[in-house]
C-alpha cells in the first residue's frame, strides 16, 4: 500500500472518530462543553494535518515524475537509416545547451550565436521549449487556478474573446405565422498581459559545482514564487496591473447567496449557494474556500444526518462538499463582514492567457559583493472570467 493511500485511509478513520465524538458529546442544546470542545478541536486538527501531509506527498510525486522524465529520445533507428527531423529554434538541443551554459556564466561565440533565436528585448533569454513545459507543469502544482481554468497562449498584443451576451429562444407560432427573430447577441472581453517577475539568488560555489541541478532549482523557485502570486491575482486581483480575479466586484463572479451572519455559514446557505448555480455549470463545478472556512462548515449536516464535508480516501482525489470537489486557497478571504468567502462553479470559464515565452536573465554584478549571482525570471500573463453566471460566490453579511 502506498504511503499516500495509507494516510488517506488513516485520515478517513480519524474523521469518522471525530464525527462520532461530536455526535455523542453534544448536549440537548447542541452545544459542547469547554472540555469536549478542546478535545474535538484536537481531533479535528489531526484530520487537517493528515490532509496537508497527503497534499504535500502528492505534489512531491508529481514534481518527481516531471523531473525524472527523459531529456532525450532513445536511439531506435539503425546507423544506415536517416534520423528524425532535427528540432530548431528554442526546441533544439543546441539552444538548450547554450542557454544553461549562459546561466552558469560560460560565454563564447558559439553560445552567443545559438541564443540569438531566444533573445528578449529586455536583454534576457527565452527559456528552452522543453524547460517551458516543465515550468508550466510546476506552476499548475503551485497555482490551483491553473488546474481548472482554460489556458491559452498569445504571441503579442490583446486577445479578443467573444462571449454570449444574451441568448435567443424559440417561440410557439401559428401555422404559416410569422417567426420572430431571436438571435444570440455577442460581446467580447479583452485579455492582455501583465508582467510578473522575481529574483532568484544562487551562490557562485553552487553554480561552479557540476553536480548542482540548476534547472530543477530554478524551476522550483520560479514556480513557487510566481505560482502563489498568480493564484492570489486570479482569485482577488482588481485588474489594475494584474489579472482580474473571480471575486472582483466588477467583472467577477455573481453573488449567489448573502449569509445572515458576518462570521458564520449555515446549512441552508450552503444549499442555496449550490442551487444558485445553474445545473449545466454544476457538472464541472468545484468549491473554493480558505481552510478556516472549511473548518467552520465541517460540522454542518444535511437532513439525513450526513456531514456536508466528506474526506477523500482515493489517491489524487480531493475532498468533497455536497458531492462536489473542494479545493482550498490561502488567498480566499476568511469570514468577515462583506467578505466573499466561498466560490462555487465551473472554473473553466476563467481564462488565463500566457504570453508565449518566459524570460530568464543572469545578473552578474548586482550581488557580486556577496558572492552570489542573481537570476531574474519574468513572464507576462492575464486572466479574466468570461461568463459571470458560471461561478457563484457566497458573501458574508455587511457590518
Amino acid at each position: 500500500m502506498s504511503k499516500i493511500l495509507e494516510l488517506r485511509e488513516k485520515r478517513a478513520k480519524a474523521w469518522d472518530a471525530t464525527k462520532a465524538f461530536l455526535d455523542t458529546k453534544r448536549g440537548n442544546d447542541g452545544i459542547l462543553s469547554a472540555e469536549d470542545t478542546a478535545t474535538y478541536e484536537k481531533m479535528e486538527n489531526e484530520v487537517v494535518a493528515l490532509g496537508k501531509e497527503v497534499e504535500r506527498l502528492e505534489r512531491q510525486a508529481v514534481i518527481d515524475l516531471e523531473m525524472n522524465k527523459p531529456t532525450a529520445s532513445p536511439i531506435t533507428n539503425k546507423p544506415s537509416e536517416p534520423s528524425g527531423a532535427e528540432k530548431i529554434g528554442r526546441a533544439s538541443s543546441e539552444y538548450k545547451k547554450a542557454f544553461w551554459n549562459n546561466m552558469r556564466g560560460k560565454s563564447g561565440t558559439e553560445i552567443a550565436n545559438a541564443l540569438q533565436v531566444g533573445t528578449d528585448s529586455e536583454g534576457g533569454f527565452l527559456v528552452p521549449d522543453e524547460f517551458e513545459r516543465t515550468l508550466i507543469a510546476s506552476l499548475e502544482e503551485e497555482d490551483i487556478m491553473r488546474r481548472y481554468a482554460t489556458i491559452i497562449t498569445t504571441s503579442s498584443g490583446d486577445r479578443k474573446i467573444p462571449v454570449v451576451a444574451s441568448k435567443g429562444e424559440a417561440s410557439w407560432v401559428d401555422e404559416e405565422g410569422q417567426i420572430t427573430d431571436s438571435d444570440d447577441s455577442f460581446g467580447q472581453i479583452s485579455i492582455g498581459a501583465h508582467k510578473l517577475a522575481t529574483l532568484i539568488k544562487v551562490s557562485e560555489e553552487l553554480l561552479n559545482d557540476s553536480a548542482f541541478d540548476l534547472e530543477a532549482y530554478i524551476a522550483r523557485g520560479f514556480a513557487k514564487r510566481i505560482g502563489t502570486k498568480e493564484e492570489e491575482a486570479f482569485l482577488t486581483g482588481n485588474g489594475t496591473g494584474k489579472p482580474l480575479g473571480i471575486l472582483a466586484d466588477t467583472g467577477g463572479a455573481d453573488v449567489g447567496v448573502t449569509a445572515a451572519s458576518a462570521t458564520a455559514i449555515t446549512l441552508d446557505e450552503m444549499l442555496d449557494l449550490f442551487y444558485s448555480l445553474k445545473s449545466p455549470y454544476r457538472n464541472k463545478s468545484v468549491f473554493v474556500m480558505h481552510d478556516l472556512s472549511v473548518k467552520a462548515i465541517r460540522k454542518l449536516k444535511d437532513a439525513n444526518g450526513q456531514y456536508l464535508w466528506q474526506p477523500s480516501i482515493k489517491e489524487a482525489t480531493p475532498d468533497t462538499i455536497l458531492g462536489r470537489p473542494l479545493i482550498t486557497s490561502a488567498y480566499m478571504p476568511t469570514m468577515a463582514a462583506d467578505a466573499k468567502t466561498i466560490a462555487f462553479g465551473d472554473l473553466s470559464y476563467y481564462w488565463i492567457a500566457d504570453r508565449q515565452g518566459r524570460v530568464f536573465k543572469r545578473l552578474n554584478e548586482l550581488y557580486a559583493t556577496t558572492g552570489q549571482v542573481g537570476f531574474m525570471a519574468t513572464q507576462r500573463v492575464d486572466g479574466k472570467l468570461t461568463l459571470s453566471e458560471a461561478i457563484k460566490v457566497l458573501a458574508q453579511k455587511s457590518s
